[in-house]
């Protein structure tokens, strides 16, 4: 694979301030010696060190004495770069669009963890966040840490994850992980995003990227879009490029939702202003009708659906929302933005049990049992999941196959499928339950 080009921030050879000194000093020292630097090349970065500070001194004439120390290509990836990514703190979206049209409305206060739920966000597919991303990258946005940009996003790496999922306001790099669910580097998949936060001293190391992909088979590298000095790029980096890249943890949005891909057209969310007491409205009317459609009709033995809202409304609305498994203020009665999706996509599980398209396909085979996925069992069970994994994007683990015997290749795949539902513990043990099966061949 070749190596990619980094388009790394130059500080000014004659600027003194502490951020630019800084700057020159990572640049020209490098990794030391016991970190694994070359001690040839540690002594050339020291001699540069010299000549960029004489240069400085004597009016800036040592920039052009300095490129002729023997520092290797420009091109070359500094292993121990630590990214320079001051950012501001949380705040609303701000101002209107450079086009005098307003820019997203400005948030309240931020929401604590527990209230950050798929309920509450704006939804958006993977297709969405990543050419959201790509605006930035088109229009050659300049970092900043205290302006922002005609979206009302602020100008570095966190208002830019921010613009990119859509969030109400702008995050910092230590709040932005309540707005995603945690997943293995393994299930990463465009839009997702990868986050790292010093949280002994934020400005130091603290960064955030939105994955665009892997670059080939081997994972080692991946399209990254971030928002870095000097500006706004896309990129083919290195998982390792960064300083502390061990530390850097995936997310996926919390408000993610399937792209068209052939599921139905449905009308958006229209918001929770229009349901609850007092509402009388149509999509009051559209709710019940869907509702009736998933099994509430029992509800609405006294006449109905109508525009008012009443108790039989969210009588329906409840019993839909635990019909998903869902508890307390998730099934409250009142449909946020999931709930509407649902219903109106004729997915998730009806009132009474039954699956909607999102359910068991006619097509699909019935479990056969979990007594044949074990270890030493040898079926044509094994090898038609393997088959329908590998279908599905989770083959990694298979060298050779599938085959009908079962390995922990199967098993491997089959968890990497199970977290990718956002399972975890039991729920996850790689082994094959009735819900498994009717997801995977759904």
């Amino acid at each position: 694979m070749s190596v990619p080009v980094f388009e790394e921030y130059e500080p000014a050879a004659d600027c003194a301030c502490p951020g630019c000194a800084q700057q020159r000093r990572d640049l020209a020292l490098g990794l030391p010696v016991r970190a694994g630097g070359h001690p040839a090349a540690h002594g050339a970065r020291r001699a540069l060190v010299l000549v960029t500070a004489a240069g400085a001194v004597l009016g800036g004439g040592g920039v052009a004495g300095a490129e002729t120390v023997g520092t290797g290509s420009a091109a070359a990836v500094d292993e121990g770069h630590q990214p320079d990514t001051p950012q501001g703190d949380a705040g609303p979206l701000h101002g209107r669009g450079a086009s005098g049209h307003p820019g997203p409305p400005a948030a309240g206060p931020a929401p604590t963890s527990s209230q950050i739920s798929a309920e509450t966000l704006r939804h958006s597919t993977r297709a969405e966040i990543v050419n959201r991303a790509k605006l930035w990258v088109e229009a050659q946005v300049p970092y900043s840490m205290v302006q922002y940009w005609s979206d009302g996003y602020r100008q570095d790496c966190s208002g830019y994850i921010s613009m990119a999922w859509n969030l109400p306001a702008n995050e910092w790099t230590g709040s932005l992980a309540r707005y995603g669910t945690r997943i293995d580097r393994t299930e990463l998949q465009p839009g997702d995003m990868l986050l790292f936060h010093n949280p002994d001293n934020p400005t130091r190391g603290s960064h955030v990227t939105v994955f665009g992909g892997w670059t080939d088979y081997t994972h080692t590298s991946y399209i990254a879009y971030e928002q870095t000095k000097p500006r706004t790029r896309r990129q083919a980096t290195p998982m390792g490029y960064w300083n502390n890249a061990d530390k850097y943890l995936a997310y996926r949005y919390k408000g993610l939702v399937a792209g068209a891909g052939g599921a139905p057209s449905a009308t958006a969310y229209p918001g929770a202003a229009y349901f609850g007491p007092g509402a009388d409205n149509k999509y009051v009317t559209q709710l019940g009708k869907m509702l009736v459609e998933r099994g509430g009709g029992r509800f609405y033995a006294d006449g109905g659906p109508g525009p008012r809202w009443g108790e039989a409304d969210r009588r329906a609305t409840e019993a839909f929302q635990r019909a998903q498994g869902w508890t307390g203020k998730d099934a409250d009665g009142l449909p946020g933005a999931e709930t509407w999706r649902l219903l109106a996509t004729g997915k998730g599980r009806a009132i009474g049990g039954s699956s909607g398209s999102g359910g068991s396909s006619a097509s699909a085979p019935a479990f056969p049992g979990r007594g044949s996925f074990r270890l030493g069992q040898s079926n044509a069970y094994v090898e038609k999941l393997g088959k329908q994994l590998v279908k599905r994007g989770f083959g990694k683990h298979y060298l050779s196959g599938p085959g009908p015997r079962w390995t922990e290749a199967d098993r491997r795949n089959v968890e990497a499928f199970q977290r990718a539902q956002g399972w975890h513990g039991a729920a996850a043990d790689g082994y094959p339950g009735p819900e498994t099966w009717r997801r995977l061949f759904g």
